[in-house]
């Protein structure tokens, strides 16, 4: 199945100020492109042409370093674009979703600062998760580069990509300051609650 870029689900300029116009055209249009490209040329020849893009991911990890970077960040992504939304963010989740952040992870003001701190934390590339892992219990993680929770037997419900080229434009090097407006103003809380339930 070969990867496609998907449009954008907003206007390039729908989340200022928080992520301008500017950092989407290149993150989407520039990276991401390259990650579609670059997955479909890999994927000939590596006998998962015909596999979902999650069953890519977890069978070329470990195994086939390029395919898996390549199609990995496309899953990431693909994801990325559809957590954020335009007056996003906040501490208002749909119910199901919120009862489950108070038993499991002591709250929201709790999952917010443990979150921004996986993000902050993570050293170089990579990304920060709210994951339902293994257990059925939600938890947050970290990983370097394109890795994400599919290969650890997790369902990722909301990432947040701490790549540089993720906020570098609007935020220089303040990733502390960017994953606190990722929080505040721009996550779709709708989409994560519908991830979850999918996942349940």
């Amino acid at each position: 199945m070969a990867f496609e870029l998907p449009d954008l689900p907003y206007a390039y300029d729908a989340l200022g100020p928080y992520m301008s116009q500017e950092t989407l055209e290149y993150h989407h249009d520039k990276h991401h492109q390259a990650y579609v490209t670059n997955g479909n040329k890999l994927l000939e020849g590596s006998g998962l042409e015909g596999k979902s893009l999650e069953d890519v991911c977890r069978e070329s990890f470990g195994k086939n370093a390029g395919l898996f970077n390549n199609a990995a960040q496309h899953y990431n992504h693909i994801h990325f674009w559809k957590w954020m939304k335009p007056n996003g963010g906040g501490s208002s989740l749909p119910g199901a979703l919120a009862s489950k952040v108070d038993s499991d992870l002591g709250g929201y003001d709790k999952f917010k600062a443990d979150f921004c701190a996986a993000g902050a934390g993570q050293f170089g590339s990579g990304w920060a998760w709210l994951v339902l892992n293994k257990d059925g219990k939600l938890e947050i993680t970290k990983t370097p580069n394109g890795e994400n929770p599919l290969v650890h037997g997790g369902t990722p419900l909301l990432g947040c990509d701490v790549w540089e080229h993720s906020y570098y434009i609007d935020y220089r090097n303040a990733r502390p300051k960017y994953l606190e407006a990722f929080v505040d103003n721009l996550i779709n809380w709708d989409y994560v609650a519908e991830l979850f339930e999918k996942a349940s």
